[in-house]
């Protein structure tokens, strides 16, 4: 039982909201605001009329894909990955402070396209209140083509997404928010295919080694690293760092380096939205 009645409330508020269309496409990342949305979709309308999409393309992991493929799954909702083409978009290669805008411009233009040929009647997608206090030019691009957002319309924020999760037995609930590959390039320097694939590997590789939030930080042919709080201890352990260090290069990179302060989201980097809210 939950311990709030509060995130029912606003559960109840987004379902009605979503009932005010008789289908609805949902962009589902592998992160757990999406998640959440479809599951809520799911009891508003009945899974049979819900379609789950994935945007996939070099800004996205595969393990990405995987987990929301592994959510439509434990909620029996047909679920579809499609090809975006962002990287082909002048202004997003530019990587200035609009990336995201361009990013999710790509994306949001393909769901609406095939929402329009499976006759769904709208498109939504996993913004929360949270969301608000971020510059995230990826929510201008949403409200410019008509991408609802039940969560954040029925006041929904962070907790109440986690809480909510954890009712539907969502295996992502506790997962932290993953911003999309790009976010690791500095703002300025221009995103191509080779760098995200050097970052994705970078991580992929440290994740097979146990840690669970890090960002490789993409300075030419330096990674500096971001580990979680309290995983950047793990380091002491010589054999460890040396795996870290040959995983990063075999990536791609010369030099290893590590940020002695925790992961945080804000810095020298374009500002991205996670992939939760942003697919």
């Amino acid at each position: 039982m939950i311990g709030s009645s509060l995130p029912i409330q606003k559960k109840q508020r987004a379902i009605s909201l979503l009932r005010r269309h008789r289908s609805v496409l949902v962009a589902l990342s592998g992160g757990v605001d999406s998640a959440t949305l479809l599951a809520i979709a799911c009891e508003a309308l009945g899974c049979e009329r819900v379609l789950a999409v994935t945007g996939r393309s070099s800004s996205v992991t595969d393990a990405e894909i995987e987990d929301a493929g592994e959510v439509a799954r434990a909620l029996k909702v047909r679920h579809a990955v499609v090809d975006t083409f962002e990287i082909e978009r002048a202004e997003y290669r530019a990587n200035t402070g609009d990336r995201c805008f361009h990013c999710r411009t790509e994306l949001f233009e393909v769901l609406s396209r095939m929402a329009a040929e499976r006759g769904i009647d709208a498109v939504a997608y996993g913004a929360i209140v949270d969301d608000l206090g971020d510059v995230r030019p990826g929510m201008e691009a949403a409200r410019q083509l008509g991408i609802i957002a039940p969560l954040l319309d029925a006041d929904i924020g962070k907790s109440d997404v986690r809480t909510l999760a954890i009712e539907f037995n969502l295996h992502v609930h506790e997962k932290p928010a993953s911003a999309c590959l790009a976010s690791r390039i500095p703002m300025g320097t221009e995103v191509t295919a080779e760098r995200l694939g050097e970052v994705g590997q970078a991580e992929a590789s440290l994740r097979r080694l146990g840690f669970r939030q890090i960002r490789v930080r993409h300075h030419g042919e330096i990674a500096r690293i971001e580990f979680g709080t309290g995983e950047v201890e793990r380091l002491v352990d010589p054999d460890l760092r040396a795996k870290v260090v040959r995983a990063v290069k075999d990536a791609g990179f010369r030099f290893v380096a590590v940020d002695l302060e925790a992961y945080r989201e804000t810095g020298l980097y374009s500002i991205a939205p996670s992939r939760e809210s942003g697919q």
